[in-house]
């Protein structure tokens, strides 16, 4: 099951703004720029060649953000829902703290914010973190401190009314001096959690995605680690009791809820915090009849599910016939350098083209490559324990050191 990807709650009527950039320091103000709405990468928004809009043809249903006080009764809380993502900013110095402004209409029941990441010094992105309310700004608090920096815009509401941004600029202010990465781990996160077949072929993700057939996707309750399309950004590893896995792009949100990222910490955690980490609030829920049994939009929750995946994930890939417990490693959360891979390719649990088949990584994914093994003319990385990819699967290889043999 699935339910679509939210917005961060910010129903302000008339003109709005979400921070304003104070003046500047006349030796060295923080760069201030305009996100390039035309350039942006669209899904379930247009651009009239004026201002952005939330597109009624493309437009997906999403559940509405709330805090844990703001719950809804659920036939009111589905809107359409459009994601704007901009290109990324180099900068010169560091910065955790970003400022964003929003020059927009957004009517009573409609809603306008911007997530914001950075990339790490491992070459991935850092999750995407909503603007919070600071004072009389709205500021993203970055987990890192980076040089490179992303934002994308975020609508929700009724297409015919609004709202209607006109501008997004951004401000990143400097990194202070010895700011650091904090608690990743170089290892990523892996938790067991129940798996649920999305389905909803012709459907929509939360990133514009159209569904076909047998697809090959994941999706996971939160936006925060939403890849955009096509991209391998956000990637799971997923592994069954079949014996197989299957490396897989976080494409769209849910299952149950929205705002759920369980795999953080509880200071991080965007809801649910008194739960411990790795355990999704559908499960707690299900099991042990948490917040009443039911999920943030107060739904009786039917499965403890943690993560929901495309049909052709779930059947072919993993060769499962009906919802399991599965091992998901959340491979975004470590240090280890990714590499994205360019077709469908069999995982081996040998070097050699006549091995036992023991998964698969989908195209779009991002794979961890521990080393490089030269055998004649062919070429394999190994990507895990017992766990090797022909090199031709991954064409943009950075450099990598040398196997010994298995």
């Amino acid at each position: 099951m699935r339910w679509a990807t939210a917005t961060a709650v910010l129903g302000i009527a008339g003109s709005l703004a979400l921070g304003t950039v104070g003046p500047a320091a006349a030796a060295d103000p923080p760069p201030s720029w305009p996100a390039d709405l035309p350039a942006g990468e669209a899904a379930g928004i247009a651009f009239d060649g004026t201002a952005a809009r939330l597109d009624p043809r493309t437009a997906f249903p999403a559940a509405t953000e709330g805090g844990a006080d703001e719950r809804a009764a659920p036939e009111t809380t589905v809107r359409p829902t459009g994601l704007l993502t901009f290109p990324a900013r180099r900068l010169e110095h560091a910065t955790n703290r970003v400022v964003a402004a929003v020059d927009a209409d957004v009517p009573p029941g409609a809603t306008a914010t911007v997530d914001v990441r950075t990339r790490r010094s491992s070459g991935g992105w850092t999750e995407w973190v909503p603007a919070a309310t600071d004072g009389t700004e709205r500021v993203v608090a970055l987990p890192v401190a980076g040089t490179e920096v992303q934002g994308r815009l975020v609508l929700a509401g009724d297409p015919a009314a609004g709202p209607v941004v006109r501008s997004v600029t951004l401000t990143a202010h400097p990194a202070p001096p010895g700011h650091t990465e904090g608690e990743e781990a170089a290892e990523a996160l892996s938790y067991r959690v129940f798996a649920t077949r999305e389905g909803l072929v012709g459907g929509t993700t939360a990133n514009g995605h159209v569904i076909r057939p047998r697809d090959h996707f994941a999706a996971l309750p939160s936006r925060r680690a939403l890849s955009p399309r096509g991209s391998s950004d956000y990637t799971v590893k997923v592994c069954a009791r079949t014996g197989r896995c299957a490396f897989a792009p976080v494409w769209d949100v849910g299952p149950w809820n929205t705002r759920d990222d369980y795999w953080n910490p509880p200071s991080r955690r965007q809801e649910w915090r008194d739960l411990p980490r790795g355990v999704p609030q559908a499960q707690a829920a299900h099991q042990d009849g948490y917040n009443g049994g039911r999920d943030q939009y107060g739904r009786r929750v039917a499965n403890p599910s943690g993560i929901d995946l495309g049909d052709g994930l779930f059947w072919d890939a993993l060769g499962l016939k009906d919802n399991a417990w599965v091992t998901v490693d959340y491979l975004w959360t470590g240090t280890e350098r990714l590499s994205r891979v360019d077709v469908d390719t069999d995982v081996l649990a040998a070097p050699d083209a006549a091995a036992e088949v023991v998964g698969v990584a989908v195209e779009h994914a991002a794979v961890p490559v521990t080393c490089v093994l030269e055998d004649g003319d062919d070429r394999w990385l190994r990507i895990g324990t017992d766990q090797y990819l022909e090199a031709s699967a991954v064409p943009d290889l950075e450099q990598a050191v040398a196997c010994g043999r298995p």
